[in-house]
């Protein structure tokens, strides 16, 4: 029996361009013992709903479909014997896999591969038992079928360890792929952001024969041609030792750097103790690399991190950095981390200019957090939260990996593009975001009123079902916590609502009415101010004309 393996296509190759934002918590890193990973998938025009596949157990000799992007045929693979349950990026056995483009040599694109990053990313979910097996797997497939994606790299984590995988294909006409993966100590921290990171890495002599691949036990995986293939393609010449991945694959130039790795630098910062030492990375962000080429690969945070504190990390926009996107000028009249143009633009004189990418944007198709934990049962101790659009404008709203069919404001057939409808997540949250973008500082606030309660609550009522679930059989938990998510989706819904009117009220004609508990009430309105460094740009450009005499 011959099946269409159906995949999710989060983000457009058109759109990968400085899109997607990957941070990464080892488990004694954070609060409770999760290991956590997280995915911003940016790119301008595409909904990305909740995808769910069922397990199953399939006959010896079945084979499944797979289309690549950009293939108009499909191609036949063997299925495994048996695949996982999958929601969204995990599976049931709280294995996620999330990724961030970073281009690298267009030259080593094989467009003849069979896979593009996403259905390895969905096969390998269906296949893998442990972040260890999904590399092992990673590795098989792409050497079996070939990989037709540029420069990716992978967060790939378990319930006990997370790792991160930097991947390349070889080129036209060459199958497989030469990549590396290091494992994240567990009790530090680090982030991807559409860059290559990995520089040098811990060697072995030899290759293991019965994996195919190098490995030093516990801290590091890389394909046994991965050196020897930049030699042959004149990327490298140097001793092994000093290879770098980063070098010879994805070298960096100014937009890389300040418009990926600078993410990086402001999650870092968020958690370190000595914000100057961070700050001595800023000529790295400005491309002085004679001063300074790289950040840290992880740092051990300041405190343990929790999942409220990652969710606030997805939303960073620099602020209280040398790079805040709502302290000067750019920002408009209501200090707005938002830009309309792109990112790569012109000054009417013709003076090249961009502006800064922040992790939170407002083209992000969807947005999670995976937390992963040890100490509880798989289907309660895998949560994905997750939400359709900017993470800055949503709650996220708890999926857990146990559950066996996805809400229906999260599901692809409610959320079409071109179609504006309430019963859409991905409309409802782009509906209250575009009304807030505008007059940002005016609204924000607001927003993140209801953002609070509902997390708030999601947060306190995770204790209740965690409780539970432990006297629950098999069944009946599989039945409660797809009820609980599916109530927990309608409530952000019913919530989200309730903000979208009380927006429109209580802001009408660009006033400020009083509003309590979410609600307007009586009361005299206010016309909020505009940002101070608006109207001093406003006061030096206009001269004396608005200056009262």
């Amino acid at each position: 029996m011959k099946r269409l393996l159906v995949t999710l296509i989060l983000c457009f190759i058109g759109t990968a361009g400085f899109a997607c934002t990957n941070l990464i918590v080892g488990k004694a890193a954070s609060v409770d013992g999760s290991v956590i990973c997280t995915y911003n998938c940016d790119g301008f025009g595409f909904a990305s709903p909740l995808s769910y596949s069922a397990p199953g157990r399939h006959a010896p000799g079945e084979m499944i479909a797979i289309r690549s992007w950009g293939s108009d045929e499909p191609h036949y693979i063997p299925q495994a014997e048996y695949t996982y349950a999958v929601v969204g990026l995990m599976n049931e056995l709280q294995v996620s896999i999330v990724e961030t483009t970073w281009d690298g040599r267009r030259e080593l694109r094989n467009p003849e591969g069979w896979l593009d990053y996403f259905t390895l990313m969905s096969l390998t979910l269906q296949r893998s038992a442990s972040a260890r097996e999904a590399i092992r797997v990673m590795n098989a497939l792409v050497q079996e079928y070939g990989y037709n994606s540029t420069g990716e790299s992978f967060a790939i984590c378990d319930k006990d360890e997370a790792w991160f995988m930097e991947l390349i294909g070889k080129g036209p006409g060459r199958k497989g792929g030469v990549w590396v993966a290091r494992r994240l100590p567990d009790n530090c921290i680090t982030a991807y952001a559409n860059s290559s990171r990995i520089r040098q890495f811990p060697q072995v002599k030899k290759a293991n024969k019965k994996l195919d691949y190098c490995e030093v036990e516990g801290e590091c995986m890389y394909s046994k041609d991965v050196i020897s293939f930049a030699r042959e393609m004149g990327y490298y010449s140097g001793p092994d030792a000093e290879f770098s991945f980063r070098e010879a694959y994805g070298p960096l130039d100014f937009s890389t750097v300040r418009y990926c790795e600078a993410r990086v630098w402001s999650f870092f910062r968020r958690h370190t103790a000595d914000k100057a030492a961070m700050d001595a990375y800023l000529p790295f962000l400005n491309a002085q690399f004679d001063v300074c080429d790289e950040l840290p690969l992880w740092i051990e945070p300041e405190s343990k991190v929790s999942v409220r504190d990652i969710m606030d990390d997805m939303r960073d926009h620099y602020e209280g950095t040398a790079l805040d996107m709502t302290a000067d000028a750019s920002a408009g009249p209501w200090a707005s981390p938002y830009r309309n143009q792109p990112v790569n633009y012109q000054a009417p004189d013709g003076t090249p200019m961009f502006r800064e990418r922040p992790i939170g944007c407002q083209q992000s198709g969807m947005t999670m957090v995976c937390q992963m934990r040890s100490f509880l049962p798989d289907p309660v101790g895998g949560v994905t939260y997750f939400n359709m659009d900017d993470a800055s404008m949503v709650a996220y709203v708890p999926v857990y990996c146990g559950i066996d069919s996805v809400p229906e404001p999260f599901r692809r057939e409610n959320n079409n593009i071109l179609e504006f409808s309430t019963e859409s997540a991905f409309w409802m949250c782009n509906f209250v975001a575009n009304m807030v973008y505008p007059r940002y500082s005016a609204m924000i606030g607001d927003l993140k009123e209801a953002q609070k309660e509902l997390e708030d609550y999601y947060a306190e009522d995770q204790k209740e079902v965690e409780s539970k679930a432990s006297g629950l059989t098999r069944g009946e938990l599989k039945s409660y916590l797809t009820a609980k998510t599916f109530a927990y989706t309608d409530r952000m819904m019913e919530r989200w609502d309730k903000l979208a009117r009380l927006l429109i009220v209580k802001h009408n004609d660009q006033i400020m009415r009083p509003s309590k508990d979410g609600v307007v009430v009586p009361g005299r309105y206010s016309s909020p101010a505009y940002a101070p460094a608006f109207i001093e740009m406003v006061k030096e450009h206009t001269g004396d004309r608005y200056v009262k005499p």
